[in-house]
């Protein structure tokens, strides 16, 4: 069963950027969902080694190494979430507000965008995802958009099964034809599976 939680959405004090709403979430599980810091970089860099190890581990599509500028650029734009237990960054992603590359036609300037979920090997097997969607449905909501969506790349079974399981529809798998401004591993591996959840949907 999922937990019953609690949403503040508040304005950072003197930020003016409409991208940098703060959401504060705490559950029965005592889970804070907040924008990460440039302190942050280098944490974030190391889930995402664990992540790639893993990916190794498993077979599947590896992510690329990503530049410390990188990840700093994306958190000076609001862009990078974490998921805090324990003291720690226990989960990590990134969001984006626009997504041609990957959703062609259908990016219409109504979603949020969901990437590179990253959780500390720690912290592994306590279903982030669930905490994950329900912040994004409020902070979609927040925003004005309809949707909350992500991918990933290759017919990987067992993560499709853990997005629907969490409330998204898979939409298929489709082929990327414009990936040169994507990450190296969209060149490697262009076919690619869509999910998307309506923020307004009843989830079972």
């Amino acid at each position: 069963m999922k937990s019953q939680n609690a949403f503040t959405v508040n304005a950072e004090p003197g930020n003016a950027s409409n991208n940098n709403l703060m959401i504060v979430h705490e559950s029965n599980r005592k889970f804070v969902i907040e924008n990460c810091t440039t302190s942050d970089a280098d944490s974030i860099l190391a889930l995402y080694d664990a992540a790639t190890s893993l990916q190794t581990q498993k077979n599947s599509v590896v992510w690329p190494t990503f530049e410390k500028t990188f990840i700093e650029k994306e958190i000076s734009e609001g862009r990078q979430w974490k998921l805090m237990a324990d003291g720690e960054i226990a989960c990590n992603w990134a969001i984006t507000f626009n997504d041609n590359e990957i959703w062609a036609e259908r990016d219409k300037n109504d979603s949020i965008y969901i990437h590179r979920i990253a959780t500390s090997p720690s912290h592994r097997g306590n279903r982030f995802i669930d905490e994950i969607v329900d912040w994004a449905r409020t902070y979609a909501r927040s925003k004005g958009r309809q949707y909350v969506r992500l991918d990933t790349l290759g017919n990987n079974t067992r993560l499709i099964q853990h997005y629907t399981s969490a409330g998204f529809k898979f939409l298929g798998i489709f082929r990327l034809h414009n990936t040169q401004g994507l990450p190296n591993h969209y060149q490697r591996e262009p076919n690619c599976c869509l999910f998307e959840m309506p923020i307004n949907e009843k989830i079972n």
